[in-house]
């Protein structure tokens, strides 16, 4: 199967992350090691277009596991199936939750389209009350099913939306990373509510690592974190990520996602991606 370019959510390396996670992707036209930059001559851009267009695979399946963990530790596990593929130029992806029982079948939907002038699509489908709501524009900055990840953040928004900013060189556990500050424009800004995120990327397979984003309000910061990276069918895989929200030194809410059972290339049919398939379940 042809593969495609992965717009890169800046939780999603996530999501790479959660549905986006096994979204179609074309590798690097013209891979760049370190070793090939001369120093002073990487930009911020050049190194989230890397970013951009690394593998991520293809035509995918996996299971999801989601941790809630409230200020003072308890926790709520919620299960989840995610199916993702490419359409042209554009990414579509689609999560069922399997358990508990009181968020059983429901399910997300998400079109996410390559043109920067054009807002992604999504709807949230709440069986309980047998309705589809879609997502508006002004709504996608908040929660997604009680996690610290948005509606937006479920999205992958364009490069032409941020300024990117290579900040210096450093690392992260001892591994060589990029820091690099992305700015959105204003109407990013006003979807997300983020007004900027520091991303740190590896600089062996361009997969970013850990982040932090500046939220609009309440003056709150959210820390994503990949815990596990693992190379699935050659493919860099982040199958455990910790996304958690704080204020000062305060940590109010963090979200553990695990990923497992990762199947790339596999068959899935146009009519996977509708509402109509939303509403009926897995």
């Amino acid at each position: 199967m042809p593969l495609k370019r992965l717009r890169i959510s800046f939780w999603l390396y996530i999501l790479a992350l959660a549905a986006p996670l096994v979204a179609g992707a074309q590798s690097p036209s013209t891979p760049v090691s370190v070793a090939q930059t001369e120093p002073g001559s990487t930009t911020g851009r050049q190194i989230m277009e890397w970013v951009h267009d690394r593998d991520d695979g293809d035509y995918g399946i996996s299971d999801l596991e989601m941790v809630l963990i409230d200020k003072r530790g308890n926790e709520r596990i919620r299960s989840m199936r995610s199916f993702a593929r490419d359409q042209g130029d554009d990414d579509l992806s689609l999560i069922f939750f399997l358990s508990p029982a009181d968020v059983k079948n429901t399910g997300f939907l998400n079109h996410d389209y390559d043109d920067a002038d054009h807002d992604d699509d999504q709807w949230l489908y709440l069986p309980a009350l047998k309705k589809t709501k879609r997502i508006a524009g002004g709504d996608k900055s908040g929660s997604f099913m009680g996690s610290d990840f948005s509606y937006a953040d479920m999205s992958s928004p364009p490069l032409d939306r941020y300024t990117y900013t290579l900040m210096k060189e450093t690392e992260v556990d001892g591994i060589p990373v990029w820091q690099v500050e992305a700015v959105p424009n204003a109407k990013q800004s006003k979807q997300t509510g983020y007004t900027k995120s520091i991303h740190f990327v590896r600089k062996d397979n361009y997969v970013v690592i850990r982040s932090v984003s500046w939220l609009k309000k309440g003056k709150r910061l959210k820390y994503m974190t990949v815990d596990k990276l693992e190379q699935i069918d050659g493919i860099w895989v982040p199958t455990q990520i910790t996304m958690s929200t704080r204020k000062g030194k305060k940590t109010l809410h963090k979200t553990r996602l695990q990923v497992s059972n990762v199947m790339f290339n596999q068959p899935l049919a146009d009519d996977t991606f509708t509402v109509r398939r939303l509403e009926k379940g897995i």
